[in-house]
């Protein structure tokens, strides 16, 4: 199945536990000003969108603290058609960079390619 049935589901999937997902769209154009604008994280710069691709879907997870305080986990998906295998093009390995620096940081992030993945 499609990469965007794929989203559909993890989305469906996340909301039944309790985890909200937005849509983190990514791109640059240029306005009826001229001017040109970047929008989705990550994107500050092309340089840097070639080496870090922040996630298809962005939300988080309540997490309650030792102190008892509930704080927001970052959770990232990246969503890949069903059958998806991974090839190492520099797009995977940028998305794999925010993957990493996601989980590194404590945050929840990985490749998905359907429903299980919560």
């Amino acid at each position: 199945r499609s990469e965007a049935y794929v989203q559909s589901m993890v989305r469906v999937e996340a909301a039944q536990h309790g985890v909200p997902l937005w849509r983190n769209n990514v791109g640059g154009g240029v306005l009826e000003s001229g001017s040109f604008v970047r929008w989705g994280l990550a994107n500050d710069s092309e340089n840097l969108n070639k080496r870090l691709k922040s996630s298809d879907l962005i939300g988080w997870r309540s997490v309650r603290a030792v102190d008892g305080s509930v704080i927001a986990q970052l959770v990232c998906r990246e969503c890949k058609p069903e059958g998806w295998v991974w090839t190492g093009t520099p797009r995977e390995q940028a998305q794999l960079a925010w993957i990493n620096l996601v989980n590194a940081a404590g945050g929840d992030a990985c490749f998905v390619t359907g429903k299980g993945s919560f």
